[in-house]
């Protein structure tokens, strides 16, 4: 039973080590609580309720109109209800209502006047030429609703800028972790041949200013070390925009969390280049304002046709009253008119067709420019990928001179300025390789934003 008991406190008194913080953490969190990314969603919603706002236009509208004599020759009273739809289809409308009077009303006001039960009414009106196939209403709906698609293409739009933000940053933290781990570690190979060289120094074999060179040795190294801990930190703060808690706050990574090796970071799909490039939110964006012009110039060129409504409408009088009007009535009406001029529909097609020019200029050369950009980060890639095995070979051969080196100087055939230098030499060869995978990374994550590879950024 003791043993088991000193078994558990052993376990409790060991500090469990953070795991190290993955990519993929980091993209969840900023996909999720980024607030650029919820700002452009929520401009998603604002168009969303533009579009609902658009068709109120098609409401059912309920109209009342009641008026009274209480003065005069005259002592008639009415009372008018009117419910109307517009059409959907249509720039006319659907109506229905009801009528009622009492008392009595002067001859020219004989149309206000109804039998006992009032009067019930029904009718439409219908667009034959003009805002037959389209009209404000339907304009203004179709407008509101192309501006969700564009707004959905624009949120699009920053959450790949924020992943792409968002694993340049997390890279860099990485990277700068590597960078500190190799200097503390070349700090410490100083420090630990510094009482190795003392005491040759203290039996003659090695002259006493070779012990200052080492310890100022050591001072070098150690000022890389503050440096590279100052800018692990700063990078840590950065990185903090985009790693969040579950409510949303900043949260800055402790190094306790940092990786042992650089991450491959994101791997674009490049055999889907054709219909990634096609899926570009900024293309479709343009498309989608291209259709957005189409519609405005269908608008323009609705205006420039003459006006031409046929009204139907049927209606029947209940109750005692005049035979006259006991009968069901039916009504066939027709309106016409014509702009003379049109300049103002004129003017609104020349400068619709003018727009839509300007955004296909636009759209051709962002198509050209997604093309070269592809071409350059494919070729970034491919030679980043070799530049990194050319480094690696050279860091590796870099470390074994070094560590021969230091053995030779433990059993002293070499001297300070030589080991001191191969030292440096491995360093500065491990750091050359992380700044060409970092480089390599970059170009991957940089061609993923362009192919709007969702998947790799995490979205």
């Amino acid at each position: 039973m003791r043993r088991l008991l000193a078994l558990f406190a052993l376990f409790f008194a060991v500090p469990v080590q953070a795991a190290p913080l993955t990519l993929a953490e980091v993209l969840a969190s900023s996909a999720r609580h980024q607030p650029l990314i919820l700002e452009a969603m929520s401009r998603e919603r604002q168009a969303d309720a533009r579009v609902l706002t658009a068709q109120g236009q098609f409401d059912l509208v309920f109209e009342a109109d009641a008026q009274a004599r209480p003065l005069g020759y005259y002592d008639g009273a009415s009372a008018d209800l009117k419910a109307t739809r517009p059409l959907q289809g249509n720039g006319g409308n659907i109506y229905g209502g009801y009528r009622l009077s009492t008392g009595a009303f002067p001859l020219y006001e004989g149309k206000s006047v109804t039998n006992a039960l009032g009067e019930v009414r029904a009718g439409a009106v219908f667009a034959l030429l003009r805002d037959r196939l389209i009209d404000e209403r339907r304009g203004r709906r179709d407008l509101a609703q192309g501006d969700v698609e564009i707004a959905a293409f624009e949120r699009e739009v920053v959450a790949i800028g924020v992943q792409r933000r968002a694993i340049d940053a997390y890279q860099q933290w990485v990277a700068a972790g590597l960078r500190l781990a190799l200097y503390r570690e070349l700090a410490d190979l100083a420090r630990n041949r510094q009482a190795s060289i003392e005491r040759q120094v203290q039996l003659g074999a090695r002259p006493a200013i070779l012990a200052v060179e080492n310890r100022q040795n050591i001072v070098r190294r150690t000022a890389l070390v503050v440096r590279s801990e100052q800018e692990l930190a700063l990078l840590a703060n950065a990185l903090s925009l985009f790693l969040r808690d579950g409510l949303g706050r900043p949260v800055v990574p402790a190094a306790d969390r940092l990786p042992r090796d650089l991450p491959d970071g994101v791997r674009p799909r490049l055999q889907e280049v054709e219909l990634h490039r096609a899926e570009r939110p900024d293309l479709r964006t343009l498309v989608a304002r291209i259709a957005q012009a189409d519609l405005r110039a269908r608008l323009a060129e609705n205006e420039l046709r003459p006006r031409l409504d046929v009204r139907v409408e049927g209606s029947k009088d209940f109750g005692a009253g005049s035979p006259t009007r006991t009968p069901a009535e039916a009504m066939v009406g027709l309106r016409f008119s014509m702009p003379l001029e049109q300049r103002a529909a004129r003017g609104r097609i020349a400068e619709v067709a003018a727009e839509r020019d300007a955004l296909s200029h636009r759209r051709r050369l962002l198509e050209e420019q997604i093309d070269v950009d592809i071409a350059n980060l494919q070729t970034q890639v491919g030679g980043a990928g070799k530049l990194v095995q050319l480094a690696g070979d050279e860091a590796a051969l870099a470390r074994r001179m070094a560590e021969a080196e230091r053995r030779r100087f433990d059993l002293g055939a070499s001297d300070f300025l030589l080991v001191n230098l191969r030292e440096e030499s491995a360093a500065d060869a491990a750091l050359r390789t992380l700044d060409a995978r970092l480089r390599e990374a970059a170009a991957r994550v940089e061609l993923a934003a362009v192919l709007a590879d969702r998947q790799a950024l995490g979205l």
